[in-house]
């Protein structure tokens, strides 16, 4: 399928950032799937999997959260947060959340690879606030709706991995014109936002991540004692990131389940009335 895909500025001065992709022999408007980055931002892969919601039918749009009026601060940027994937590629992954052994890890790098290595890792992981990232997802979802030629007036998604699940899953809370939500192997919302959540809500996660996949029982049930609809599948012998075909953790037979389930769920939920 042919596709155009750009970067474009959007929101209140053109503050944002984001890349969109769609089909490119469509007359008319199509409903839209906002593609949540992990931690990593929008790198080679989420360009990726954005492109193929945008071949399965949809306009496709993934915003860039560490952007800021076009631009990246230095430590975000595309090849410093590639130096931190490439080095975390080298350690086992139980080293990631052990202070000490990866403080050894990365002084052991040549610089100026030890610096930026540092830096940048602080940056990703030094304290995520979800809660920050909320007034651009929702200016998203706007900006597909109202403005956006190739979507305005349909229905509107999201999806989102890792980081971005647990995005996914607080938009849901959030944003009364969301239309459906999909949490891929994302941290849970709070008891307390559950009972606001306004769309159907599908998620996907690992059986050897039990940080994430511990809390899901919970979520469940608070979502059913809400009256909130909530299905989800845990893949047995899968690892945290499942779905991320450049990551060692990639499990071809989860992530294909669960992106036709994906597609299905949004097939249903986005569906003109």
């Amino acid at each position: 399928m042919s596709l155009s895909s750009k970067w474009v500025r959007y929101g209140q001065n053109d503050e944002y950032l984001g890349y969109v992709a769609h089909p490119e022999r469509v007359p008319g408007t199509l409903p839209a799937v906002i593609v949540i980055q992990e931690i990593w931002g929008v790198d080679q892969h989420i360009q990726n999997v954005t492109d193929r919601f945008a071949e399965a039918g949809y306009v496709a749009f993934a915003p860039d959260l560490y952007a800021k009026n076009g631009e990246r601060p230095e430590a975000l940027a595309t090849q410093r947060v590639d130096k931190v994937k490439a080095f975390l590629e080298t350690v086992p992954p139980t080293v990631w959340n052990q202070p000490d052994e990866r403080d050894k890890a990365i002084g052991a790098l040549p610089e100026p690879d030890r610096t930026q290595v540092k830096t940048t890792f602080g940056t990703l992981f030094g304290g995520m606030n979800l809660d920050a990232h909320m007034p651009q997802l929702r200016a998203t979802v706007a900006y597909l709706h109202n403005t956006c030629e190739h979507s305005r007036g349909q229905k509107v998604g999201s999806v989102g991995f890792c980081m971005g699940g647990g995005l996914s899953g607080l938009l849901a809370c959030q944003e009364p014109s969301l239309s459906g939500a999909v949490i891929f192997y994302g941290s849970r919302p709070g008891a307390d936002q559950v009972k606001n959540v306004h769309c159907p809500v599908m998620g996907f996660y690992a059986s050897l991540d039990p940080r994430i996949t511990d809390a899901v029982p919970g979520l469940s049930e608070d979502m059913a004692a809400a009256g909130k609809e909530f299905t989800y599948r845990v893949y047995e012998g899968a690892h945290h990131a499942f779905f991320n075909d450049t990551r060692a953790s990639y499990n071809p037979d989860a992530a294909r389940d669960a992106f036709a389930k994906t597609l299905q769920f949004f097939n249903e939920q986005l569906a003109q009335a």
